[in-house]
């Protein structure tokens, strides 16, 4: 638990962790229940409107607990729809939540970390560096945030129907505030999101995989991006500690695990020229062959500085042809808010870099142009 002076942060407290905040002060661990509701179904932050607490319990609250809220700092609509938020978590960073509406389904998409720990090359978050994790309060008080502005705009709480930890950051890097953050969002008394409405994408962290496995339900995707270690080294450079074979095993014992799953989703942006061949689809259907599973197909969505450049239609069109024909359930996946800069790899905030990493990214690129040159 987060304490802020001498008072804590109750905002990102699962069930469990509150009633036990509770106990050690003298009472029953319904408050808990009763206070899960106001903050999070009710969208209530003063203490002194939570009613059916006592007034000396109220009180209490007030001096020994707190609420505090991410600060919106920016907040951005695409033409197709797609709304993108700038939210401030200190004094030195930003990080960005996008909601993305569909005709049956709205969609946020939550970052875990500020920055990201990896150095995926496609993605922007990577080159923004890393600088820490998100509090479990800070992760969900991105739904918290979505929740009321969309019922202020007159979309009522409905409206959000799913989360996705697809934001900045690997969520497994950050595993207790993560999980914490998850049991809020899938809590009755909470948010109430069924496990098939709540999905992390990883890149392949295997033990905290192991983890999860055993401690929550909730639906895993995979960013992959690659058929064989050799190129996947390049894109995810993770991979050089998780290979491709630990990763699939990984997966499979996911499947088989305390919350048995249907199947894994594995994403896989597509790079013209470099993974988007006949024979890299094909050397993926032997990958996922007899894996439960569905693969995202996913237009690259470029940023300042990339060398990458997106898939042919024609090119998608082929890869996904030989999965289906192979039997495995293939999506391409729809670019949403790229104009807005809020597609899918293109999330980047504004954080102080602790691990150099843009510093590290202007010297490859240096290098890169002078290769081309």
């Amino acid at each position: 638990m987060t304490a802020v002076g001498e008072r804590t942060e109750l905002l990102g407290m699962p069930r469990e962790r509150l009633e036990g905040w509770f106990a050690a002060r003298g009472e029953k661990p319904f408050r808990a229940r009763q206070v899960l509701k106001w903050i999070h179904a009710r969208g209530v932050t003063d203490f002194s409107q939570m009613t059916d607490l006592s007034k000396a319990l109220r009180e209490r609250l007030a001096t020994e607990a707190v609420l505090r809220l991410p600060e919106v700092v920016g907040d951005r609509i695409s033409a197709d729809g797609t709304r993108k938020w700038a939210l401030r978590v200190d004094a030195h960073n930003v990080v960005e939540t996008v909601f993305i509406p569909e005709a049956r389904r709205g969609t946020l998409c939550v970052s875990s970390q500020v920055g990201c720990a990896l150095d995926c090359t496609f993605c922007a978050t990577a080159r923004q560096g890393f600088n820490r994790n998100l509090t479990a309060a800070e992760i969900i008080g991105q739904v918290w945030l979505a929740r009321r502005i969309l019922e202020q705009a007159g979309m009522g709480t409905a409206a959000l129907t799913n989360v996705v930890l697809m934001g900045m950051g690997e969520p497994l890097l950050n595993y207790r505030n993560v999980v914490d953050a998850l049991k809020l969002m899938m809590d009755d008394d909470a948010y109430g999101f069924g496990k098939r409405r709540v999905t992390l994408s990883t890149a392949g962290v295997v033990p905290a995989m192991d983890r999860l496995r055993e401690e929550l339900d909730v639906s895993l995707a995979v960013s992959l991006h690659a058929p064989d270690d050799a190129l996947r080294d390049r894109l995810v450079p993770l991979n050089r500690k998780y290979p491709i074979a630990e990763l699939m095993a990984a997966c499979r014992r996911f499947l088989d695990g305390k919350h048995r799953k249907h199947s894994i989703t594995f994403e896989y942006v597509m790079l013209d020229g470099i993974n988007d061949s006949v024979d890299h689809a094909r050397r993926l259907a032997r990958l996922l062959a007899g894996l439960p599973s569905k693969v995202n197909l996913i237009p690259f969505n470029p940023f300042r500085g990339t060398r990458y450049r997106r898939s042919s239609d024609a090119a998608t069109a082929r890869f996904a042809a030989v999965l289906q024909d192979k039997g495995i359930t293939t999506i391409t996946r729809r670019t949403r808010g790229d104009d807005i800069e809020a597609a899918c790899g293109q999330l980047a905030g504004r954080i102080r870099d602790r691990a150099r990493r843009a510093r590290h990214f202007a010297r490859v690129e240096e290098m890169f142009r002078a290769q081309s040159a």
